[in-house]
């Protein structure tokens, strides 16, 4: 099982931060992690006016601009935080996603836990500038949050504000996929929740025997969990056929998943076909928060 100890939760104070901020608290929860909580208050420099000077206006402005946003962020987690999960805020001044991929590597962070403002649609297919730079650099797993479809976010007075009931793990039977699916057994067991592994055949049309098929990839679906690991969850395997993108969104729509779990095979994949990656469409399109794990 993957050890999360150290979790990083970016904010912007955005609704979108706020859900993410949740997750975060309730992982950290779940699995006894230090909580980070991070802002990084973007100050444009503009040599003309001579920022670079110490000990003048400049630099009292920018100590000014450093305390209003740690007071910012004070008051962000004194309104938000629930439980006993006392998480530890950090300011920043910098370019975001610098700052965000930095402390990360510095601190060794097991997990980013971050919201999207993404726009839908094909036409607008962006998860936003700052959370598409830390996905393809990220030296973790990144949860990504976008608005969910389903309230699966308890009350805020509740002790844990995420339940999370309902997995839902995606394999194309690549060597890399293990530690994807060690992410989602080990979700699945902190939240005892029902994990659902799901591969889609895709170009059916090229296949001699479809049944066939399906048959052989239901028994590498029930081959990839240990039998300690099916006597202690509820685990279903699916086979779907078609577009795998697609019948990922469609299936986590239909059983109301809490969460996604995908592979992204290695920092940089998202830069080599954005457009084409279906981890990345996941995110954008589904209806549910994806937790992409870098192999």
């Amino acid at each position: 099982m993957p050890k999360v100890e150290r979790i990083l939760c970016p904010v912007d104070f955005s609704e979108f931060s706020v859900r993410a901020y949740r997750y975060s608290l309730s992982l950290a929860r779940h699995y006894r992690a230090t909580l980070y909580v991070q802002h990084v208050a973007e100050f444009w420099e503009d040599p003309s006016v001579g920022f670079a000077a110490s000990g003048g206006p400049a630099e009292e402005f920018v100590r000014a601009f450093r305390r209003n946003a740690e007071e910012q962020l004070q008051e962000f987690v004194k309104a938000e935080t629930r439980g006993e999960i006392q998480p530890i805020p950090l300011v920043e001044v910098g370019i975001p996603p610098d700052c965000i991929l930095a402390f990360a590597q510095a601190q060794q962070i097991s997990l980013i836990v971050m919201g999207t403002h993404g726009r839908r649609g094909f036409d607008r297919l962006m998860l936003g500038s700052v959370t598409e730079r830390v996905m393809r650099k990220a030296p973790c797993a990144v949860l990504v949050v976008r608005t969910p479809s389903q309230a699966f976010i308890s009350p805020s007075g509740g002790r844990d504000p995420v339940h999370l009931s309902r997995i839902l793990f995606c394999t194309d039977f690549s060597e890399n996929s293990q530690l994807a699916l060690d992410h989602a057994v080990s979700l699945a067991t902190e939240y005892g929740a029902e994990l659902t592994l799901v591969h889609v055949l895709e170009y059916t049309s090229f296949l001699p025997d479809i049944e066939e098929a399906e048959a052989i990839a239901l028994r590498q679906l029930d081959e990839m969990i240990s039998t300690n690991e099916r006597e202690a969850g509820k685990i279903k395997p699916i086979v779907r056929k078609g577009t795998a993108y697609e019948q990922i969104i469609h299936l986590a729509s239909e059983m109301r998943a809490d969460v996604v779990v995908m592979a992204v095979r290695g920092r940089g994949a998202l830069d080599l076909a954005v457009f084409g990656s279906t981890s990345y469409r996941v995110m954008q399109l589904g209806p549910s928060p994806v937790l992409a794990v870098h192999v």
